[in-house]
C-alpha cells in the first residue's frame, strides 16, 4: 500500500493518536507570548530533587533554570548546588507570586497529589507545564487541567517517555499495516511496586527531619503525624514510610504501580489501539493479594473491556503488577523474549543490551538512539555461550488474528513473535512524524513550534482509563462508567474516588467544563 494510500485509509484513526492540531502543524502563538525557537525559555521547577532532578537536566543544556522549589531541602540540594543563581523555595504559590515576569515553563515533579494543584496555579499564570506522570490523581483532576490548558493557551507534556519513542510509532504502524491482524487482547505487565504496599499499620509518630517541610510536602491531603517507619538513631533519618518515595503506594497521594509504570507500558497499546478514543465498557480488578485499608495490594492483575472503533474489534486489555517474571499469556510461545529483552553480561559482570556490534566488538546497547529492534542484537543474544542477564519485567503483548507483537517498558525493541520472523521483515513506511525527544518536545511546543506529542489534549484521556483501574482495585467486582457524565454508575462508593477533596487552605479555581 503506498504512503498517500496509507494516509488517506487510516485517516480516522490517526485523528485519535496525534495531537490536536497534528504533530506537524505549527499554530500561530505570538500573541500567547511564545518565544522565538532561537531564544532560551526560563525554567522553574516544583519538585527539585529524585525525577524532578532528572527532568530539570533534560532541560538545562538548552534553557535557563530560574527558579527552582522543593519542600525537602535535602532532597533538592544536589539540584540547588548544580544551579546557584536559580532563586530557591518550599512553596510553589510564594515562587509563582515572586517569579511570575522571570518563568515561561514549568516542570512539576511532586508526588502525584499535587499535580493537579500545581500545574493548575501554573497554567492561571500562562506558565507552560511539563507534569510528570501519572499527570494526575483523579479523573475529575485530568479533565479539569486538559480544560484549563485549552482556556489559558499553554503547551502542554505529561512525562510519559515512552510517547517520544521511535519502538512506539512502529507498534503503531505495524498494527494499522495489518501485519498482526485485528488485535482483541493485551498483556501489560510491570515488577513495580518497588516499594512497600498492603501495609495493614501506620508506625509510631517520628520527629520531622530537618529540612523537611511537612505540612507542605502534605499539601491538599489530609493532615497526619510524620513517620519515617524506620530510624535507626534519634539523629539520623534513615528510614521512610511516606516520604521521599513510599508514597506511590498511599491511596490520598499516589496511583500505585499503576500510576507508576502505565503510562509508559500502556502508552504504546494507547497510541496504536487508540483506547483514548474507545468507550470503556467496564473495568475489573481480577486478582489481588495483600490488601491494605490505606495501600494499593502488592500485587494484582486488571481487565478493561473496550468497544470496537472504527474497523478495530472490541478488546481486553490486562494490567498485572507486582510480578516477577513475565506473565505466561495463551498462545505466546514459551521460549520467546518478552517486553524488554535480556541483556549480553559482559566483562566483569555488568549486563548490557546488545544492538549491531558498536565501540566494543560483539557487546554493545540497545540504549541507542530509538532503541529500535536490531536483527545483529538478537544474534548476538543467541549465540553459543552467550551469558545473558534479564532485567526487571515490564512490557506488553499484542494479539491479533494473523499474528503477536511485544515492546519493552518504553515502546523500545518493538517486534514480532516469533522473533525468528523479524529476519526477513521490513517496518512499514513511516505514518507519525518522529519526536526529537520527550523533553525538546516540549520545548518545542513552548516556543511555538508542533504540539507536544503527550499534551494534556493527548495524556488526559489516556490518564482517565487508566485512573479507573486505580478505583478498581479499591472495589469488588466489575466497574461500569459513562464518561459523558463522568460516573460509575454502578457503584456509588466508587463514584466518589472520581475527584479528589482539598484540604482547607488550598485553593483549586475549577474551569468551567461544557457537556
Amino acid at each position: 500500500m503506498s504512503l498517500n494510500r496509507r494516509h488517506f485509509f487510516y485517516g480516522s484513526l490517526l485523528a485519535g493518536a496525534v495531537p490536536t492540531g497534528g504533530f506537524g502543524s505549527t499554530p500561530s502563538l505570538k500573541s500567547l507570548g511564545y518565544k522565538s525557537p532561537n531564544e532560551k525559555l526560563n525554567f522553574a521547577a516544583i519538585g527539585s530533587g529524585g525525577q524532578g532532578a532528572s527532568n530539570i537536566r533534560a532541560a538545562a543544556p538548552t534553557e535557563n533554570i530560574v527558579a527552582l522549589c522543593d519542600v525537602d531541602d535535602r532532597r533538592a540540594a544536589q539540584t540547588f548546588n548544580a544551579f546557584p543563581k536559580a532563586s530557591k523555595h518550599r512553596d510553589f504559590r510564594v515562587m509563582l507570586d515572586k517569579e511570575a515576569n522571570n518563568i515561561d515553563a514549568v516542570i512539576i515533579a511532586t508526588p502525584d497529589h499535587m499535580h493537579g494543584m500545581a500545574a493548575m496555579w501554573c497554567m492561571e499564570r500562562k506558565k507552560h507545564v511539563y507534569v510528570q506522570k501519572p499527570l494526575v490523581r483523579t479523573i475529575w483532576e485530568a479533565r479539569q487541567v486538559r480544560a484549563a490548558a485549552a482556556k489559558y493557551g499553554v503547551a502542554t507534556q505529561m512525562g510519559n517517555q515512552g510517547y517520544s519513542n521511535e519502538g512506539t510509532r512502529q507498534c503503531a504502524e505495524i498494527i494499522w499495516n495489518g501485519d498482526i491482524g485485528k488485535v482483541n487482547e493485551v498483556h501489560a505487565w510491570s515488577d513495580r511496586p518497588l516499594w512497600p504496599q498492603g501495609i495493614t499499620e501506620i508506625p509510631k509518630e517520628d520527629a520531622v527531619p530537618a529540612g523537611l517541610d511537612w505540612d507542605l510536602w502534605l499539601g491538599v491531603a489530609e493532615k497526619r503525624p510524620f513517620t519515617a517507619g524506620g530510624a535507626t538513631k534519634p539523629d539520623r533519618w534513615d528510614g521512610f514510610f511516606y516520604q521521599p518515595f513510599n508514597w506511590r503506594g498511599f491511596y490520598d497521594f499516589g496511583a500505585g504501580a499503576l500510576g507508576d509504570m502505565a503510562c509508559h507500558i500502556l502508552g504504546a497499546p494507547n497510541m496504536a489501539l487508540h483506547l483514548s478514543q474507545r468507550k470503556i465498557v467496564g473495568v475489573e480488578c481480577i486478582r489481588k493479594e495483600g490488601v491494605s485499608p490505606f495501600q494499593f495490594p502488592k500485587a494484582s492483575v486488571i481487565r478493561f473491556d473496550f468497544a470496537p472503533y472504527e474497523d478495530m474489534p472490541a478488546l481486553q486489555v490486562f494490567w498485572y503488577d507486582g510480578l516477577k517474571s513475565s506473565p505466561k499469556v495463551e498462545g505466546v510461545p514459551a521460549n520467546e523474549w518478552l517486553g524488554d529483552p535480556p541483556m549480553l553480561r559482559a566483562t566483569g559482570g555488568q549486563g548490557r543490551r546488545p544492538q549491531a556490534p558498536g565501540p566494543q566488538p560483539g557487546v554493545a546497547d540497545f540504549r541507542s538512539p530509538g532503541r529500535v529492534y536490531s536483527k545483529s542484537a538478537f544474534e548476538a543474544l543467541e549465540a553459543p555461550g552467550a551469558q545473558l542477564q534479564f532485567p526487571t519485567p515490564n512490557g506488553s503483548v499484542f494479539k491479533g488474528d494473523k499474528g503477536l507483537l511485544t515492546t519493552g517498558t518504553y515502546g523500545e525493541v518493538t517486534r514480532l513473535l516469533p522473533v525468528a520472523k523479524m529476519r526477513d521483515y521490513t517496518m512499514p513506511a513511516p505514518l507519525l512524524t518522529r519526536s526529537p525527544g520527550h523533553m525538546r518536545d516540549f520545548i518545542r511546543a513552548c516556543k511555538g513550534g508542533d504540539p507536544a506529542c503527550s499534551n494534556f489534549e493527548v495524556a488526559a484521556p489516556f490518564v482517565e482509563w487508566m485512573l479507573l483501574g486505580v478505583i478498581a482495585l479499591r472495589h469488588e467486582g466489575k466497574l461500569e462508567y459513562d464518561p459523558a457524565k463522568m460516573r460509575i454508575t454502578n457503584n456509588p462508593e466508587a463514584n466518589k474516588l472520581l475527584r479528589p477533596t482539598f484540604r482547607k487552605g488550598w485553593d483549586f479555581h475549577p474551569v468551567k467544563i461544557k457537556g
